[in-house]
């Protein structure tokens, strides 16, 4: 998964560098701080709830899971989520292994109250004016990534644009990067990089070494209301969720149930 996640990388470089011939980076962040700045944060405000607030994703494919949607009438799934109490949506604009696509977060974020979160391989500033442009409300971080020095820098453009950062963690070292470069939000993904095994046991342990006032959210391999239960004992303010949403027919059902509600 290494592999795979810095070839993903290299392929969103390429993609920058693409975007950058068709609209410069002062074009895109001429138009990112022609916006309103002043936006309260509300994607860290809707995970600052009494209970866990759910981040459900609209996602078409992924590289363990392959395609997953085949019908993706994302506008549908988002109001959906919504409708079923969702805290938040995130997009994924991948296009080569998750099959995302930039236009469907800027309809999202057009159709929707709910804060949206870009899920991508954030690794040029430039994707962060463009996240902004598009309608987000956060962005994703990975520390695998991204060294220590560059999520500070990165944290320090998202909030002077009025966007969260979602700062993805998978170990002790990493939460300790995260936590010195200024996050507010740290997701833990409970996916194991080197062999796509998932243990939810990586968010209760990681937990303990995050301050309170950090929000921490857990990503990756989210099933059943038990898993709910044992992560809302743990103290995680959210959770993300994929697969067990798309692959659900009742979205609202669906929620109902992780929550705990009969």
């Amino acid at each position: 998964m290494e592999n795979i996640l810095n070839t993903i990388a290299d392929y969103a470089r390429a993609r920058v560098a693409e975007k950058k011939k068709l609209l410069s980076l002062t074009e895109i962040k001429a138009a990112a701080l022609s916006m309103d700045r002043e936006t309260g944060f509300p994607f860290e405000k809707a995970l600052m709830g009494d209970d866990i607030g759910f981040i459900c994703e609209c996602k078409r494919a992924s590289p363990s899971r392959g395609l997953i949607a085949p019908d993706f009438p994302y506008l549908e799934l988002a109001k959906a989520y919504e409708r079923a109490g969702a805290a938040c949506i995130s997009v994924l604009t991948e296009p080569k292994w998750f099959l995302g696509r930039d236009t469907y977060l800027k309809e999202i974020a057009a159709s929707v109250s709910l804060p949206c979160l870009r899920k991508d391989f954030t690794v040029d500033e430039y994707m962060i004016y463009e996240a902004k442009t598009l309608g987000a409300s956060a962005v994703l971080l990975i520390c695998s990534l991204l060294d220590q020095e560059t999520i500070g820098r990165y944290l320090e453009l998202c909030h002077g644009l009025g966007l969260s950062a979602l700062v993805e963690v998978h170990s002790e070292n990493e939460i300790f990067d995260a936590l010195e470069a200024g996050a507010r939000v740290i997701g833990v993904n409970n996916r194991n990089l080197q062999d796509f095994t998932v243990d939810l046991h990586n968010s209760e342990t990681l937990r303990k070494l995050v301050p309170e006032h950090v929000l921490f959210v857990a990503e990756s391999g989210i099933k059943t209301a038990n898993d709910i239960h044992v992560l809302r004992r743990t103290g995680v303010n959210g959770v993300l969720i994929g697969e067990t949403l798309m692959r659900a027919s009742d979205k609202t059902a669906k929620l109902a149930e992780l929550r705990g509600i009969p």
